[in-house]
């Protein structure tokens, strides 16, 4: 491989809290505090407070980007333009916080997967259609029982890393009491001055959450409350077209068999990845499982349309009525 082909990812170490003010938390604690509280502090000195903050080294650390998820173009683009500006100045790539928004399974989570691989950063995901309360997020008092620290301390504090790529799924799908307002830390979290000293409720020791790279998805940004949907650049992802979705498809095959040692030829069939054209890229994935499995079963090593085909779904959903 020639030189000029290797994407090496720089790094600088930066403090993201200091153990002097863990310490301090430990003597200023009551004896009757949590065991879990304890072991998260001895974990916090043993670490230390210095993590890896990632910076780019190149400009073409988004161009395999393009060919993986061909109908986020617009949002690579503006990408780039925080890259040249990292690269220029030496320093770690920072951009707004972003909303994908489209319909299910149109690739969004595995853009942000494939994004933080090419930054080479941690990567933490959390769904938020499952998120009732506030403290998942930024920790519950340790008076509680059963408290802990939240995601963003949590990922921050294990990880190696200060500007890993979280990625809120589906967060016009967050409910529960809204006294306990799941959006509510965010408010100070994705405002790169107030989360310079981010206190997560339980840890109570400032730590400096501003660096993580935000990226949220969801079908519909309605529910959204307009301080937070300002607070980020907001993307509307369209489905693929023909000639994007056949890439896709390509990828996803050979994907698959990089994974598996089924015997399958390398190459996508191209009347296949034709068929797989019509559908999102999640439902590209479920039906070429089908595909390998019913041709497996016909005592073949490579797919034709038909195995596409799931015979039984078709039947259970014909049969449905009332």
């Amino acid at each position: 491989m020639a030189t000029t082909d290797i994407q090496i990812p720089l790094a600088d170490v930066r403090q993201i809290y200091c153990v002097a003010d863990v310490e301090r938390a430990i003597d200023d604690t009551p004896a009757s505090r949590s065991d879990t509280l304890c072991a998260t502090y001895e974990k916090m000195k043993k670490l230390g407070g210095d993590r890896y903050l990632i910076k780019p080294s190149s400009t073409e650390a988004f161009d395999s980007l393009y060919d993986d998820c061909p109908n986020f173009a617009e949002v690579i683009d503006d990408l780039k333009k925080y890259l040249a500006l990292a690269i220029s100045g030496n320093e770690p790539v920072h951009f707004t916080p972003m909303l994908l928004l489209g319909e299910p399974g149109i690739g969004k989570t595995h853009f942000a997967k494939c994004l933080s691989e090419s930054l080479g950063t941690g990567y933490e995901f959390v769904s938020m259609s499952s998120m009732t309360a506030g403290w998942i997020l930024s920790g519950a008092s340790s008076q509680w029982t059963s408290a802990k620290a939240g995601k963003v301390a949590s990922t921050l504090i294990h990880g190696e890393y200060a500007n890993p790529l979280i990625v809120l799924d589906e967060v016009d799908k967050a409910g529960g009491d809204s006294r306990y307002d799941p959006m509510g830390s965010l408010y100070s979290l994705l405002e790169r001055d107030t989360s310079r000293k981010f206190k997560d409720e339980f840890v109570e020791v400032d730590i400096d959450a501003s660096h993580i790279l935000w990226v949220s998805t969801a079908n519909d940004e309605r529910s959204l409350p307009d301080p937070i949907l300002n607070r980020m650049n907001v993307y509307t992802i369209p489905r693929p077209d023909a000639a994007q979705a056949f890439v896709i498809a390509s990828r996803l095959y050979r994907e698959i068999l990089a994974e598996h040692h089924w015997g399958f030829d390398q190459e996508p069939p191209a009347e296949v990845m034709e068929a797989l054209a019509d559908l999102p890229p999640r439902d590209m994935r479920k039906r070429l499982m089908t595909g390998f499995g019913n041709a497996k079963l016909a005592g073949r090593d490579h797919l034709t349309t038909k195995d596409l085909e799931n015979p039984r779904v078709a039947k259970g959903r014909n049969k449905i009525g009332f």
